[in-house]
């Protein structure tokens, strides 16, 4: 590849380069700062705006960042482009005014020899495919005068070319259904159809309604794809074109951003089998070797499915940019990568696959922090407000007594900075003295600032604001305190004054204690302090409930300066007093006390009932409600949990457990709804429970019904039995095989036979158990709670003669922690010993 640079001027900041089958125009902000940029393609004497349909249709793609550095790639196969590509483009600034210095030519010329079979470009505004399968006596488009105002160009070709573009009979779209449509029509609709001496190009814009959407391994894909049919005389000539470009495959983190793209691209490939030739990644448009990767932290990797980019957020390459969503700051980080694959399918046919792909993270929040640096003895509110970017500028501050820009402000004696960061980001900052203070007690000064920094997002001056309210106090009273503690039935308080003696009225709750008060809490006092001795069942007292045979009371305290209306101190104590508020009976009866709580202000306890609203309180008082009702009664529910079973009852908001073992009384949980803090039981022994059924084939997914039994079974012919452990939901518990056995009748007959000894097959029998492993199924969520083992049917022979009573099978299991290492849980079976030969004939068998 060779360049040639022709210019009519020379200006730094620009930079023109061949880079493969498209050349790169870049040009930083320096050159159109504040100013619009319009760019015209030249071919000979005629210049043509390039809008941004036509950009598309002919090969054209540009971006600006915020700031107005640009990057415009043209394609070498554009609406001017042959085997020596030679691109001219006219650049127009405009500003206040037009003048001729705004306006500037460059001229390039690229050569180009490494076109591959098939040649396919992604670009941001368009997908290209170029095919070389036309014969060479192809024509070149020649620039012809046509009334299409947007393009200026229609393009002709040898009366003798079978496959020139004069010769299109028509062009079929795969949509991805076939749509069939002219040569002319396929021009108006947007999309780009030339021809080199030696190559077929076609060109679609992104969201066209003759492309569609594939998802290839994972990844959304935008799918061009036609056949081009050439008719002259009696033959017909047709050239298959694809090009499929990514619009997925993305994946964030807020640290790095990873580019998944399918290894395999199944729009684009006729077989399955193909060899990867090259394989590069680049930035902007030009190829970085490994070196220059890892200094950046990029990677490139190759898995069977995908290629896969990594990108690190905040990289060389990229750059951020501020935004406003819903009023709050947020920030993204932009940057273009670039793929190219080289893959030949076949033994001949090379695809050369490259994509400019642009990537933006998604809007991430950046609430700005306001940092109070205020040292109250100087005088001085001392605000910081930060971090942002370096295109947040701050544009105005509003005080409580009006708006300042920042130069007023400055000249008012407000002391406002902007500071650079290493990083390139910003912070301001803000120093205001103190003015009137707005609160006065007996304790301190407060002075107040309010803030509104109202800031913009360059270049769009995109406003938001940022409210700030800074506060600080100057300290200079001794205000009294209060200490407190708890007994089993009271709370015990001491109030000690402060620099201003006792200036103040106390309040129990919302009681002011009076004389009476004072006796009932047996206050003590003298010059210093004074102390108090406060029941937790009064009045004043504020209830919670918690766990066990406890109640949690508050007691609030408000110290009441009444001259200037000042709260001096508030002051709150909760603790935990024994009281039994349920208790649950051997014979099955069930007491209750429902108190009012402050989260439940609004019951009445006169009017609450159990599940029944027949059963009402036996006594009920204005904070108390007491119930006593059988476990069989007033609704109560019974469920079994792991080693327990629990009887519950509700009453209004509050839920009655009582936790019952075997033949004992063990626990009971009395708990609030909403309450703080979750119920939780005594540990205890109980009983499980285990059931067993009989599948009719392997699978298991089908099992005999109680009215099914008994079954009948030919000799010799499995039987699949399941033991499970019902209703417990715990995942670490797992259910252990440790005997089966068969009996004749009714199961107490001294005629029996062993299954499975010691959770082992019976090695005594010829015909062996199986035990069969089960997995994680939609109604098996905990695997470990199910055993699942296969016998052969059999009868019993007593004194040569063949019983044909019904078998009954029975099982003991054990009941396991995952974690459990002893003999019985974790065992280890002996090998085969020995065999005993069993009976054989028909007979019916039940569980």
């Amino acid at each position: 590849m060779s360049s040639l640079f022709v210019f009519d001027w020379l200006r730094t900041g620009l930079n023109v380069e061949c880079v493969g089958n498209v050349m790169r125009l870049t040009f930083d902000k320096s050159l159109a700062f504040g100013s619009q940029l319009e760019i015209e393609a030249i071919n000979g004497s005629q210049v043509v705006p390039l809008t941004s349909s036509l950009a598309a249709k002919c090969g054209y793609s540009m971006e600006s960042d915020p700031w107005g550095n640009t990057k415009l790639y043209a394609s070498l196969l554009n609406c001017f482009g042959d085997q020596v590509f030679d691109i001219a483009l006219r650049l127009r600034m405009y500003g206040n005014e037009v003048s001729e210095e705004d306006v500037h030519e460059i001229r390039h010329t690229c050569k180009y020899k490494q076109w591959a079979s098939r040649e396919i470009l992604c670009e941001r505004n368009f997908m290209e495919v170029s095919v070389n399968r036309l014969p060479p006596e192809i024509h070149t488009p020649t620039q012809q005068k046509q009334g299409s105002k947007e393009t200026g160009f229609k393009y002709g070709a040898s009366s003798e070319a079978p496959t020139s573009l004069h010769n299109v009979w028509r062009m079929v779209f795969y949509t991805p259904k076939e749509k069939p449509m002219m040569m002319e029509d396929v021009l108006k609709a947007g999309y780009g159809v030339s021809t080199t001496p030696s190559r077929l190009v076609l060109r679609s814009p992104y969201g066209m309604e003759d492309t569609y959407t594939q998802n290839v391994n994972g990844v959304q894909m935008e799918v061009f794809k036609m056949t081009t049919y050439f008719k002259r005389e009696w033959a017909v000539t047709m050239v298959d074109t694809a090009a499929a470009c990514p619009t997925g495959g993305l994946q964030f983190t807020d640290k790095v951003i990873t580019w998944y793209m399918p290894r395999h691209i199944t729009p684009l490939m006729i077989y399955n089998q193909y060899d990867l030739l090259e394989l590069y990644m680049g930035i902007d448009g030009k190829r970085l070797d490994t070196t220059q990767m890892n200094a950046k932290g990029y990677s490139l990797s190759v898995t069977n499915s995908h290629v896969i980019i990594s990108l690190p957020v905040g990289g060389p390459d990229g750059y951020y940019k501020s935004h406003v969503l819903d009023y709050q700051y947020h920030t993204t980080y932009s940057i273009e990568p670039m793929l190219e694959l080289l893959w030949r399918e076949g033994q001949s046919e090379i695809t050369r696959y490259k994509v400019h792909y642009p990537i933006t993270t998604p809007p991430k929040a950046e609430p700005p922090q306001v940092t109070d640096n205020t040292v109250a003895k100087s005088g001085v509110f001392d605000v910081l407000l930060g971090t942002f970017l370096h295109d947040v500028e701050l544009m105005n501050i509003t005080f409580s007594s009006g708006v300042m820009t920042v130069a007023e402000a400055n000249a008012r004696g407000i002391n406002v900075q902007q500071h650079g960061l290493p990083n390139g980001s910003r912070t301001f900052s803000i120093q205001v003295p103190f003015s009137d203070p707005v609160h006065i007690n007996q304790e301190f000064t407060t002075y107040t600032l309010p803030l509104i920094f109202g800031l913009i997002i360059l270049p769009e001056y995109t406003p938001f604001p940022h409210p700030a309210l800074v506060e600080t106090t100057l300290q200079d009273i001794t205000l009294p305190t209060i200490v407190g503690t708890c007994d089993d039935e009271h709370f015990l308080v001491i109030v000690t004054y402060g620099n201003q003696g006792k200036n103040f009225h106390i309040y129990v709750g919302t009681q002011n204690i009076s004389a009476e008060l004072y006796t009932d809490y047996g206050v003590q006092e003298n010059s210093t302090h004074f102390t108090m001795t406060v029941p937790f069942l009064a009045n004043e007292i504020v209830f919670e409930v918690r766990c066990f045979f406890t109640l949690r009371g508050r007691l609030d305290l408000t110290l009441w300066e009444p001259i200037n209306s000042w709260h001096l101190n508030n002051f709150s104590l909760a603790c935990e007093f024994p009281l039994t508020m349920t208790e649950c009976f051997s014979n099955g009866t069930i007491t209750a006390l429902a108190v009012k709580v402050e989260s439940a202000a609004q019951i009445v306890p006169s009017q609450l009932s159990l599940t029944d609203p027949l059963c009402k309180p036996k006594f009920s008082n204005s904070r108390f409600a007491y119930f006593s009702f059988a476990a069989s009664s007033c609704g109560t529910t019974r469920t079994f949990y792991d080693d327990v079973m629990v009887y519950q009852n509700e009453i209004s908001v509050l839920t009655v457990s009582c936790y019952y073992l075997l033949n004992d009384t063990q626990t009971l949980t009395f708990f609030t709804k909403p309450g703080r803090n979750e119920p939780f039981a005594e540990l205890g022994v109980g009983e499980l429970q285990v059931g067993m059924r009989l599948a009719k084939d392997p699978s298991y997914n089908s099992f005999y019904m109680e009215e099914d039994y008994p079954i009948t079974q030919y000799l010799q012919q499995p039987l699949y039995f399941e033991v499970e452990l019902v209703q417990s939901p715990d995942p670490q518990i797992e259910l252990v095989l440790e005997n089966c056995w068969a009996t004749v009748n009714d199961g107490v007959s001294v005629m029996s036979w062993d299954l499975i000894v010691n959770g082992c097959e019976n090695l005594d029998d010829r015909y062996q158990t199986t035990f069969h492993p089960v997995g994680l199924e939609d109604r098996v969520p905990y695997p470990p709670h199910l055993k699942r083992f296969e016998i052969k049917m059999f009868t019993f022979v007593k004194d040569d003669t063949v019983l044909r009573d019904q078998i009954f099978v029975h099982c003991e299991a054990v009941i396991c922690d995952i974690n459990q290492t002893d003999t019985i849980c974790k065992r280890r079976c002996p090998s085969q010993q020995g065999n005993i030969k069993r009976g054989m004939n028909q007979i019916s068998f039940i569980h």
